[in-house]
């Protein structure tokens, strides 16, 4: 009995909506903008002694969003170099 060969050669691998180039691009602006509001309540915590205590929220805020972009870009070049040197 011959077996189906299930993905062949010339398909390409479907990328769902939410992995897709323009999403990850919308994505990463969203997460400078994070990053911006973060720097922005970091630097009003450093000129406001009061609220030096509640500095970590935007440092927390300007890692996550860092991450998130970090890693959303790390994505978008491995899928460019795969594309490109394939």
């Amino acid at each position: 009995m011959v077996t189906l060969d299930r993905q062949p050669a010339s398909r390409k691998p479907i990328t769902p909506w939410y992995d897709s180039e323009s999403a990850c691009l919308v994505w990463i602006a969203l997460m400078f903008f994070v990053f911006i509001f973060g720097y922005i309540g970091w630097a009003v915590t450093h000129e406001t002694a009061a609220y030096l205590g509640y500095a970590w929220v935007p440092v927390f805020l300007m890692a996550a969003s860092g991450i998130v972009i970090l890693s959303t870009t790390i994505r978008l070049v491995r899928r460019y170099a795969a594309r490109r040197f394939q």
